[in-house]
């Protein structure tokens, strides 16, 4: 009996929810003058769709709707203020004890509300006007957060840095990413021509893949290495043929893998017609299934100096002849 490969769907389900970004509709209610006597204890901050949004009172109880608050809350400390998290927040492991709410266009205001929140952090996927209007009717403040690239993260963190009163916090980890990121490429080996292809989408579900603009695509570039997709704009659906043409020299996948059947690297590899990819004859295929590339998040930076040591290492191994 042929083993098929079981892949998780959550994976790509998330990158989708990247891949889809669309324009927030964000025509809220402006905000109400508050009292001068709150003037110190309230927080105003100006969020990733223009919208200006205060709060009377230091943010104690916050929802994350996206993976990538989620982790950014807890990557500047303040994990303990989530009352609540996404279907799809994972990460860190922690969050999985937390009340689960439904997102996108399966957004249940309803469990929301029941949670009391102060404040929601959603992206720009699913939600709508009337939802938003919704939430901040039943005295809920809706901050949207969107980041595509490195420099949204950086955005991302120090907005949502202001919101919980880490702002020194949230620095100090945008410096760490700046210096992770510094030393990757002031270290990089010329690759002169060296392409990688990243797969963001199996082809059970349809090749997806990162192109211009994105965060994947800037890692490439850091690490020293050409985006052989780069002419794709965002994030785009291609083909087999594509990626046979285009011939890479590394791959990178973010499929899972549970035990059971190829690995997603086997499966790459063993698909008709790839046997001539330059990376599946030098065993350049790297899996990262946890999210260190495909999240807008501070642990790029980690997945950056991943990236860069299999790449290192696959190069030590042509020039020792092992390939």
């Amino acid at each position: 009996m042929k083993c098929k490969i079981k892949w998780k769907r959550k994976p790509v389900l998330l990158i989708l929810i990247v891949i889809f970004t669309i324009v927030f509709a964000a025509g809220c209610e402006a905000d109400e003058k508050i009292p001068e006597s709150l003037h110190d204890s309230a927080v105003t901050i100006t969020d990733m769709m223009g919208r200006e949004i205060t709060l009377e009172e230091p943010v104690t109880k916050v929802i994350a709707m996206t993976p990538s608050d989620c982790e950014i809350l807890y990557a500047i400390g303040a994990g303990e203020a989530l009352v609540g998290r996404g279907e799809y927040c994972d990460y860190p492991p922690e969050v999985l004890e937390l009340p689960k709410v439904r997102t996108g266009e399966n957004t249940n205001l309803e469990e929301i509300i029941s949670l009391k929140p102060q404040v929601v952090l959603m992206g720009t996927m699913g939600q709508t006007k009337e939802q938003v209007a919704a939430l901040e009717r039943a005295g809920i403040k809706v901050v949207v957060s969107q980041a595509t690239d490195i420099e949204g993260v950086y955005s991302s963190v120090d907005m949502i840095g202001k919101l919980m009163n880490r702002e020194e916090e949230a620095q100090n980890v945008i410096n760490s990413m700046k210096k992770t990121f510094d030393e990757v490429s002031q270290k990089k080996v010329q690759m002169k021509g060296k392409t990688v292809y990243f797969e963001v989408s199996p082809l059970e579900y349809g090749l997806w893949t990162a192109g211009s603009g994105t965060f994947m695509n800037e890692i490439a570039e850091i690490i020293g290495l050409e985006n052989c997709f780069a002419d794709v704009e965002g994030w785009g659906e291609i083909s087999e043929e594509q990626v046979l043409e285009r011939n890479p020299d590394y791959i990178v996948t973010i499929a899972m893998y549970f035990g059971e059947g190829p690995t997603p690297e086997e499966e790459i590899a063993g698909r008709k017609g790839w046997e001539n990819i330059t990376a599946v004859k030098n065993r350049a295929i790297l899996n990262l299934q946890n999210d260190e590339l495909s999240r807008p998040v501070p642990r790029l930076a980690e997945g950056a100096k991943m990236l860069y040591d299999f790449v290192t290492s696959i190069t030590e191994s042509e020039e020792s002849g092992e390939h």
